[in-house]
């Protein structure tokens, strides 16, 4: 708790979405589980420590205004990573794709 309440900068590395458990035979495919929430559920290790989120589909820079989409993955669109995002994401203009580099 120490390291997170005196860094700096933190970033959290993550899955964007929690993958839904199979569904039994015949019933619909359940929903992956949004684990972008407006807030925590869990207990906190320190309140307001984030600078930015790293997920499989994104980059989002956590500020006092909101969540800023600041890249996606190759071939996500940002509707794709806000239908899996709770809170509504701030898109100031062409958020450009990561960058891969070999």
């Amino acid at each position: 708790m120490d390291l997170v309440a005196a860094a700096k900068r933190v970033v959290v590395m993550m899955e964007h979405v929690a993958k839904a458990r199979p569904a039994a035979p015949g019933a619909p495919a359940p929903a992956d589980e949004k684990k972008i929430l407006k807030a925590c559920s869990l207990p906190l290790t320190a309140v307001r420590a984030v600078h930015r989120i790293i997920t499989d589909l994104a980059v989002m820079d956590v500020t006092p205004a909101g969540l800023t989409l600041v890249e996606r993955a190759p071939g996500v669109s940002v509707d794709e990573i806000q239908s899996k995002t709770e809170p509504t994401l701030i898109v100031a203009g062409a958020v450009p794709e990561i960058s891969l580099r070999a």
